[in-house]
């Protein structure tokens, strides 16, 4: 035998072995970004969910008004076809109740398997005060039900799109901010489509976290996890090993976050993608947030970043929401400085 030419093989052999063991990068390509409105339709804009209703068919919806809180803020919609967003609409009007007016708070946009397109919103003075509302739509956003106001106690989704377990079993990541202990507390709210009911779930939670807006993440058909915004500099993490009945195993991740709210998705190929302001919390609120970015994960713990949405050295680029939709692209809206909802797609490769 030729040892040297045996001894060449094996080289080669095991550099090209090393070769397909090394993981290729993620990138983000093809990046575009716009605003729903060029021109928007009220003083300020917030809190933007969004949906797929068909293929090459999203819709879009936010809180809108002359500002955070006040009593004209309504719930606004806008569809994207044909690369092209339509001209905002207002869906749902501040509800007039007892001689006063309520503004409408944050929307949540969710498509069930059954084809239900849900809205749900928050109606009240502040977060500590409000309570949940719903519309239903039976074919795609054409025309929607009434306004239904949901059981004492329940608020819905409250800010991040639900996840679907099994058929008509949908698990809604849901928060309250005391205004007796100003404590924040995250839950998990069941709606069963069939019965019209909904349940609570708590979260163990032993080291007493001050969380609320939580994000799904889908690990398999048992295994789900929570991502939930926090006043600790740094999202806090929790686990279901049960498809949502239980959920345990809460405590901080590696992940900075400005006590501003972010939203994730789980891909199609099972890794994840997450929309975060990645700065700790300033002096005021609302610091940190004039950097928002997208990171990339395998396993919903260890997060890179992909790329800056907004750096900049002011400003408000907040609220993230982020889907993947059925051609694989990734859509992402947030709030720009309270003004704009701006809207970025990208690939994968």
């Amino acid at each position: 035998m030729n040892v040297k030419k045996y001894a060449s093989v094996l080289i080669l052999t095991a550099v090209f072995s090393s070769c397909k063991s090394v993981k290729k990068e993620v990138q983000a390509v093809n990046i575009t970004q716009n605003y729903i409105a060029e021109k928007p339709v009220t003083a300020a804009s917030h809190a933007s969910t969004l949906v797929e209703l068909e293929p090459n068919n999203i819709m879009a919806a936010w809180f809108g008004g002359k500002y955070e809180g006040a009593k004209d803020v309504g719930i606004y919609v806008s569809s994207y076809k044909d690369k092209k967003w339509s001209a905002p609409k207002e869906l749902i009007k501040p509800l007039v109740k007892d001689g006063d007016t309520l503004p409408c708070w944050n929307p949540v946009l969710f498509k069930s398997k059954a084809q239900n397109l849900y809205l749900f919103y928050k109606v009240g003075k502040n977060p500590r005060e409000w309570f949940g509302a719903m519309i239903v739509s039976k074919d795609n956003g054409n025309t929607w039900s009434q306004s239904k106001y949901l059981p004492k106690g329940i608020l819905g989704p409250i800010r991040n799109k639900p996840i679907e377990t099994s058929p008509g079993i949908i698990l809604c990541g849901s928060s309250t901010e005391s205004i007796d202990d100003n404590k924040w507390r995250v839950f998990i709210e069941t709606y069963n489509e069939t019965s019209d009911s909904w349940t609570i779930t708590d979260i163990n939670d032993k080291k007493n976290f001050d969380i609320i807006q939580p994000t799904f993440l889908v690990h398999s058909d048992k295994e789900i996890q929570i991502l939930s915004r926090s006043r600790h500099n740094k999202l806090i993490s929790s686990w279901s090993e049960d498809n949502g009945k239980t959920w345990q195993k809460t405590d901080s991740i590696n992940v900075v976050n400005s006590n501003s709210g972010v939203d994730a998705v789980t891909l199609s190929n099972k890794s994840f993608l997450l929309v975060n302001n990645p700065l700790k919390m300033g002096k005021d609120w609302f610091n940190g947030r004039n950097v928002l970015d997208v990171e990339y994960s395998n396993d919903g713990v260890n997060w890179k970043k992909l790329f800056d949405l907004e750096n900049q050295k002011e400003g408000e680029f907040s609220y993230p929401a982020i889907i993947q939709t059925s051609d694989k692209k990734i859509h992402v809206l947030y709030t720009y400085d309270r003004k704009f909802i701006k809207h970025t797609t990208f690939d994968l490769k």
